[in-house]
């Protein structure tokens, strides 16, 4: 079978490295993919936002399949339009994908759902924002409404600093947010794959949003993360199971936009008990990349029993029992406005220690490789712990020159304390 997969991160190599893995893969393309995924599929300059290209290219190529990173061409309706081509499609359609394109429509489905989740106030203009602000405690969440790549949060720890937040959010025409309870708990993120109707859990992972050491900085798309994530117990997972993503999927196809992908629960583990943060409707990014390593089937044959509608028939996934850790290497200035250009090298003798690494914002200059991106790189190792995997995936960071680039020192630093007593 010939697959399309769209995409150009770190999250989209992963994809790539395991897709490539498959028993049932005659060839493999990637649009417009980067120099690490080149390595297992055929690069495509293909725009995913021009969907005719796209579909003119699956048609001419024999693509029995299309695998969708990102969020924003779910967001735009890409899967729709190939599915009316009668092509099966890993990734929800526009009207599921909302889940993660409005965070008002994820609140207000799970308050008719009664998904426990922050309190909230959906608001389109400064003034009502401002004015919603006092139904609020102080920590309150501001979260522009639509896609914002992991960085349109802000937890305002102030009155001021939370009507600086609707003030920026407002300078933009159109714009609409939401203001929530601040909820108190560690976060952890959980994955499902459903085709629908059938739900199966596809692991957990802890990710690090803040760009500095112990967690300060303002929030990135990611700098780091591991899984499993032990602090989500069995009992904990079954609860956000039961009580979270099941009546998600039920209510989305209640509503007649039943949700076929991987759907992403962003968690709080608070004394009540798992709330919902916020749902993406795709791969996290790092976290796939964790998610991948531990990952033992055939990625190919579970997408398509997810897009297929035969979930039910297939075995449960299988993961290694050992941890698996990313460290993100990002360009100098990121989030803000990142260096571009910066030459990278070690990549193999990084992968001599062990290490996997997967190329995010990267391009070839000649025969030189350099970023071309905020999040360059994102190192992985495994071990039989937190611990050991840190070490792991550090060794592969040492062995990487980036000189232009930088990294937190501290990823999965609340596990290894755990773990320390």
């Amino acid at each position: 079978m010939n697959v399309l997969l769209i995409g150009s991160g770190g999250r989209e190599h992963a994809l790539a490295w395991r897709l490539a893995q498959s028993s049932t893969l005659t060839k493999l393309y990637a649009a417009p993919g980067n120099p690490g995924i080149a390595e297992h599929a055929e690069l495509v300059a293909l725009d995913p936002a021009d969907h005719r290209a796209v579909i003119d290219f699956c048609i001419r190529h024999s693509i029995g399949f299309v695998v969708i990173g990102p969020e924003a061409p779910l967001v735009d309706g890409l899967a729709d339009n190939i599915r009316t081509m009668g092509l099966p499609v890993f990734g929800p359609d526009k009207a599921a994908a909302q889940l993660e394109g409005s965070k008002g429509f994820t609140k207000d489905l799970c308050s008719r759902a009664n998904i426990p989740t922050a309190a909230y106030a959906k608001v389109t203009s400064r003034q009502g924002g401002m004015a919603a602000l006092d139904d609020f405690a102080i920590p309150v969440v501001v979260k522009a409404d639509g896609l914002a790549a992991g960085k349109g949060v802000t937890v305002a720890m102030t009155r001021d600093e939370a009507e600086g937040a609707i003030t920026d959010l407002f300078s933009v025409s159109g714009a609409e947010a939401v203001i929530e309870e601040f909820l108190e708990g560690e976060e952890v993120s959980l994955f499902v794959l459903t085709d629908g109707t059938t739900m199966v859990p596809f692991g957990s992972a802890q990710d690090h949003k803040r760009v500095g050491d112990g967690d300060v900085g303002p929030n990135t798309g990611g700098m780091g993360a591991y899984s499993p994530a032990p602090v989500l117990t069995p009992q904990l997972e079954q609860r956000a199971l039961d009580e979270i993503v099941a009546p998600t999927i039920a209510a989305m196809a209640a509503m007649g936009t039943p949700f076929s992908g991987v759907l992403y629960a962003g968690l709080m583990l608070t004394d009540a008990g798992p709330k919902l943060i916020e749902y993406n409707v795709r791969f996290g990014d790092p976290e796939c990349q964790v998610l991948m390593m531990r990952f033992q089937g055939d990625l190919l044959d579970l997408m398509l029993a997810t897009a297929q509608g035969t979930l039910a028939d297939h075995p449960a996934p299988a993961f290694a029992e050992d941890t698996a850790l990313t460290v993100v290497m990002a360009a100098n200035g990121y989030p803000g406005t990142p260096e571009s250009g910066g030459a990278i090298a070690g990549i193999e003798a990084a992968e001599a220690t062990g290490a996997r690494v997967f190329q995010a914002g990267t391009r070839r200059d000649g025969k030189t490789l350099v970023a071309s991106g905020g999040r360059v790189l994102a190192v992985t190792g495994t071990g039989i712990d937190a611990a050991s995997a840190k070490a792991a995936a550090y060794r592969g960071v040492a062995a990487i020159d980036f000189p232009t680039g930088f990294s937190r020192s501290d990823i999965g630093w609340r596990e290894i304390q755990r773990i320390a007593g």
